[in-house]
């Protein structure tokens, strides 16, 4: 196999690897609300919002020390370690606790920004001028992949359930362990490219030695400061600041579609004895949105004679046209209501097929910004 053929296998076992781990968080993610709406234990008092603002805002926060991480670690460790972490946060609603529950909710926010910090170096070393475009939408369509596989399991376990019990909750999560599990071992099996591990050097005589590029008179401990120097110089740079704001705007979508409108799905009595199951069902169908979004806007912005300017904002104006729709269609208290559910209305009457319609219009129009 030839160093190019190992670069490439290394990215696709990255990209399956993601998407065991990420098949099992975000169904965790998508159905965590539900889940403890359902619970009948009064020892536990945590809620799935705020466990997610928990991790995002860990996350937001430990992106500066993740370089360093991964500098003094290397990226493999760094990944398969930060995949116990999520693996025991799924884990762990297999017997849920208040304290282990918000305990793992900021370790899984460290380990976050130590993940995907790491997946950047790895896809890095992996990759050159050439095959970085390649590469990258490999990794992404491989991930994206994860939207579908335990969501669809989550709608044929949950189907006719109005509500969750304890054998279906934990039959659920100990799955989603060992999904993730699977993904976390993965990362053993990617190999550090020969061009990056180690470069032949012919002394004087004509001996071939091998010299370790990664070995340098500099300290772990300087390599992960310097990391950490040039994390900060890069946030205040302009353009990283100007991103930002859409940045920003990313992170609220993807916390309302990855956690808030499945619990607002699941929630509506008015969907009947498929509700719970429907929440599945819309996570599929913000994967395919995904999917399509990142193809079709793509091919748009490729073959446009305007420039990215007019997609963006043809995408921006079928995102808002979305998100106006869901407001129209889902019931206040839909997003806080009890075990019970609720049988209120919008504006307009709640309808499966308008729901999984706004699921998938939503993240289809959010890929365009990527473009």
């Amino acid at each position: 196999m030839t160093p190019e053929q190992k670069k490439l296998l290394n990215i696709f076992i990255l990209g399956f690897a993601f998407m065991f781990m990420f098949t099992a968080f975000q169904t965790c993610g998508n159905v965590a609300q539900t889940v403890i709406s359902s619970l009948n234990s009064t020892d536990f008092n945590g809620s799935g919002y705020t466990s997610m603002a928990i991790i995002y805002g860990v996350f937001s926060a430990s992106n500066l020390l993740a370089p360093s991480v991964v500098a003094l670690m290397g990226c493999q460790l760094s990944m398969f370690l930060s995949g116990i972490f999520y693996s025991a946060y799924i884990a762990m609603f297999i017997q849920p606790y208040t304290w282990s529950f918000y305990m793992l909710s900021v370790l899984i926010g460290i380990a976050a920004a130590v993940l995907w910090t790491a997946q950047g170096t790895c896809l890095t070393m992996n990759s050159d001028d050439k095959t970085i475009g390649r590469n990258s939408g490999i990794f992404w369509a491989l991930l994206q992949f994860s939207m579908l596989f335990g969501n669809l399991y989550i709608y044929v376990a949950w189907k006719g359930e109005a509500i969750i019990s304890e054998r279906d909750r934990r039959t659920v999560f100990i799955a989603l362990t060992v999904i993730s599990l699977v993904g976390t071992v993965l990362f053993f099996l990617i190999r550090t490219p020969a061009s990056n591990a180690a470069q032949l050097i012919e002394d004087e005589d004509g001996n071939s030695d091998i010299l370790e590029i990664n070995s340098s008179s500099q300290s772990n401990m300087t390599k992960a400061l310097d990391a950490f120097i040039k994390s900060l110089k890069l946030s205040v740079t302009k353009e990283m600041l100007l991103l930002s704001i859409s940045m920003a705007y990313t992170g609220f979508e993807l916390t309302f579609y990855s956690g808030v409108f499945g619990t607002c799905i699941g929630s509506i009595n008015w969907f009947g004895a498929d509700a719970k199951s429907l929440i599945g069902l819309s996570g599929i169908f913000v994967g395919l949105g995904e999917v399509l979004g990142g193809a079709v806007f793509g091919l748009l912005s490729k073959n446009s004679h305007f420039g990215r300017n007019p997609v963006f904002l043809f995408g921006l104006v079928v995102h808002f046209l979305a998100f106006y729709l869901i407001f129209l269609s889902i019931p206040n208290d839909a997003p806080i209501t009890s075990r019970e559910g609720t049988y209120s209305r919008a504006f307009v009457d709640p309808s499966p097929s308008l729901q999984l319609l706004h699921s998938s219009i939503a993240t289809t129009s959010s890929c365009n910004g990527s473009c």
